[in-house]
């Protein structure tokens, strides 16, 4: 009787953590899915139920966001990093167990561009989804530029880099996803003003938040910063969005490429059974 009363304490504190417009779509211990608004579908991760399940993973070839969530047996899977299609080498810095596993440094597309030379700086400098570990096995979670350093007493485990911020400051400029001269906005990258399918990571309580913003309700990366400042996020980034947008698991699987087809990525945070 006394399971009973908790488990219906627990569900009961699960539907009011969510906006009242939230629907829920699936929930289970370790994650919660609801759909708010139409389109947008956020996943809440338990990260005292999951403990050290979710991480990076990098592929060599370039591989679809389900073909990983199955090759892997996973709980769930989203695309993460920006990567170069032409050449299949990252856009964006990897770190698993510690070591550099996807370093922007060896994309030659990227370093030699003469374009972005100029911005090169803001693109390393980009913000990366960080899971932070201490000499005792304490885990948190957190949002920072590459280059700022770990909380004294962490060091990062695993890392994964993406961006730009969106909480608590949106570093559309900082992080090179828009030139200003004058004042005025004279370029972007990745669509940052037009309304695409979109990925984002937010944290709040040191739980783990995913948004998966579809081809159904497209926002701009201004719009999606005010959704996870909706929702109550401390720290919010993007990942990699448009086409890329991808998410799988049990009772969901998301793909935003143009007719239904599956677009090939590099890297992908998962939650490991």
């Amino acid at each position: 009787m006394k399971k009973l009363l908790l488990l219906i304490i627990g569900v009961f504190c699960f539907l009011f953590s969510f906006p009242l417009s939230a629907k829920a779509f699936f929930f289970n211990n370790a994650y919660r899915i609801v759909e708010d608004p139409d389109g947008v579908y956020v996943i809440e991760i338990n990260t005292k139920k999951i403990k050290n399940k979710i991480r990076p993973v990098v592929v060599s070839e370039l591989e679809e966001n389900q073909s990983v969530y199955k090759r892997l047996k996973a709980k769930l899977v989203v695309n993460a990093g920006f990567f170069d299609p032409k050449n299949q080498k990252t856009v964006s810095y990897v770190t698993i167990d510690e070591n550099l596993i996807a370093d922007p440094l060896q994309n030659e597309n990227l370093i030699e561009n003469e374009a972005l030379k100029p911005y090169m700086e803001k693109i390393l400098n980009r913000s990366e989804f960080r899971i932070l570990t201490d000499k005792k096995g304490k885990i948190i979670y957190d949002i920072a530029p590459h280059n700022e350093p770990a909380p004294e007493d962490y060091i990062i485990k695993h890392a994964i880099q993406a961006g730009p911020m969106l909480l608590p400051d949106l570093r559309l400029e900082k992080e090179f996803f828009v030139i200003m001269r004058n004042g005025k906005i004279v370029s972007e990258s990745a669509s940052a003003l037009h309304k695409f399918a979109r990925t984002a990571i937010g944290i709040r309580e040191n739980n783990i938040y995913l948004f998966i913003i579809t081809n159904d309700n497209p926002m701009k990366l201004e719009e999606v910063a005010n959704l996870t400042k909706e929702w109550g996020m401390e720290k919010a980034m993007a990942f990699d969005g448009g086409g890329s947008t991808s998410f799988d698991s049990k009772k969901l699987h998301i793909i935003s490429e143009k007719d239904n087809q599956a677009r090939k990525l590099k890297s992908f945070l998962v939650l490991f059974k």
